[in-house]
């Protein structure tokens, strides 16, 4: 997934790789978010409560995956590369979380600002969600960032190709 990027390739392929890591990335946060959204429409379910926001989950995961491209591109989360793969992998998993989480809120700014609505919408709309909601919300990314950046940095240290081609070729081929 980390592959780097031979100085070689045109802009094209790099592009065509960009965007391949990208759908990547969004649909492993798609399945992964959209079971949490599963998981809350099988809880409201008991209560009565109907509960169909599918969308939501696509649509944050196609958003948290351009959030991590751009750290990406920003080079964040490459300071502890250099010690075991652990660290760098609770590192990002923490780091990202964090972002992902600035970004939410920073798009609840700019919603704001969307609907001329001022401090008093940002602070109603995060009100709503609510602080444990928040807290959930980053922890649950955190947690689902780390098997996701353990594959990210396995295939860093093996090198590029080697674990999709571990996964996806046959055995002894």
């Amino acid at each position: 997934m980390e592959a780097e990027v031979p100085k070689h390739q045109s802009l094209k392929e790099r592009a065509l790789e960009e965007f391949k890591i990208y759908w990547i990335i969004t649909l492993y946060l798609a399945i992964f978010l959209g079971s949490f959204t599963v998981y809350r429409r099988l809880v409201l379910r008991e209560f009565g409560v109907a509960y169909l926001h599918y969308g939501f989950a696509l649509v944050e995961a196609l958003i948290i995956a351009k959030v991590i491209l751009i750290g990406r591109a920003f080079g964040l989360g490459k300071r502890f590369e250099s010690e075991p793969p652990i660290v760098s992998v609770v590192y990002k998993s923490v780091l990202f979380g964090v972002l992902a989480f600035l970004f939410g809120v920073l798009e609840h700014l700019i919603e704001a600002w969307i609907h001329k609505s001022g401090w008093a919408g940002v602070v109603q709309g995060v009100s709503e969600l609510g602080v444990y909601e928040l807290l959930a919300r980053v922890i649950m990314l955190i947690v689902a960032f780390v098997p996701f950046f353990a594959f990210w940095e396995i295939d860093r240290v093996l090198g590029p190709g080697k674990l999709s081609a571990l996964f996806f070729s046959r055995p002894g081929v």
